[in-house]
Order: C-alpha cells, then sequence, then structure tokens
C-alpha cells in the first residue's frame, strides 16, 4: 500500500472508530492486514478479521485472523459479536443480502454494523490516481459499478434500523451504522 492508500484508511478507520463502545467484540470482514485492530489498540476486546488476502504472519496478536472470503463457511456461533465491520468491503461482495442475513445473525442483541463504501464516482478517480502512482489502489475490477445508496434497503430488510447515513472524504465515501432491532 502507498501513503495515499494508508492516508485514505486511515480517514476510514477514524470515522467508524467514533461508533465502537469500548470493549467491544469485533468481526472485521475485509480486515486486509489487521490494521484497524492495531488503530484500535486495547480499545476492543480480542476479535475477529477474516479477508482472503490476508497473508498469516507470526506475529503475536490476542485477535484472531482467517484468510478466508465471508461466503464461505465460518466457525461461529449465532451472536457472537457486538460489531461486525466492513470498511470498503460491500462494493466487492456480489451477495449483499447475504452479508446483511450474516451479521444479523452473528450479531448480540443490540449490536451493530458499521461500513464505508465508496462513492460511485471513487472508481474514475482511483483508475487517474493509480497511473500517477499516488495509490495502489484494491481489487477495482471487483466494484461491480455498486451503488451505496442500495445499503439501507439491504440492511433494513435483514433486520436492522438505519443510525446513521452520511458522506465523508469531500462526499467521495459513505459511512453507514446500522443497529440490530429487537433480540432477534
Amino acid at each position: 500500500m502507498r501513503t495515499g492508500d494508508r492516508w485514505i484508511q486511515g480517514w476510514r478507520m477514524s470515522e467508524a472508530a467514533r461508533w465502537i463502545p469500548p470493549r467491544s467484540r469485533l468481526l472485521d470482514i475485509g480486515c486486509h492486514q489487521g490494521e484497524l485492530f492495531e488503530y484500535l489498540g486495547d480499545r476492543i476486546a480480542p476479535s475477529v478479521g477474516i479477508d482472503p488476502l490476508y497473508e498469516h504472519d507470526r506475529r503475536p496478536t490476542r485477535h484472531q485472523f482467517l484468510a478466508c472470503r465471508a461466503e464461505d463457511p465460518l466457525p461461529f456461533l449465532d451472536h457472537s459479536f457486538d460489531i461486525v465491520i466492513l470498511l470498503a468491503v460491500m462494493e466487492h461482495i456480489t451477495d449483499k443480502e447475504y452479508i446483511a442475513g450474516l451479521a444479523r445473525r452473528l450479531l448480540c442483541p443490540g449490536g451493530r454494523v458499521i461500513v464505508t463504501a465508496p462513492a460511485e464516482a471513487v472508481d474514475r478517480i482511483l483508475h487517474s490516481l493509480i497511473q500517477f502512482r499516488l495509490v495502489d489502489g484494491m481489487s477495482l475490477e471487483e466494484h461491480h459499478g455498486f451503488d451505496p445508496s442500495q445499503l439501507p434497503t439491504i440492511f433494513e430488510n435483514a433486520g436492522f434500523v438505519t443510525r446513521e447515513n452520511r458522506k465523508f472524504q469531500f462526499g467521495l465515501n459513505n459511512l453507514f451504522v446500522f443497529d440490530v432491532i429487537g433480540t432477534g
């Protein structure tokens, strides 16, 4: 990752962190190499990150990492997490309804999903930044022309209520916070 990628990633993480209560147990879908857990430090409980691009290393950590996709069978019981995080991930996933249902199943009562998703115009901007070697971009071919305005309906249909829906990063990124409805 280049400096530009890290800057964008750091901004996303700071936006998400505002919505994470202390000592929460997180499932970070699309965790990359665990940067969010490093960013949050001891503020969170031992948590789990999954990412098909995760590169196992031998560093000791109190968190668990799995090199897999969210669509793969996951070894977690229902209601295992307080927060499900999807930072710059939903645009890479084709079955968004499945992910919303998975989050609902894995979240404890009172749980929360935090999502960031780029605006549709971002792909064109990223292609230019890549040409100038300012960012690497990650898996842009997987974006599928995703319209992030679909997310509230997808998550509300899965049993969530939209708590926050706003733009950041000069309108080029979207933050969504969805809370579990009821005790399900």
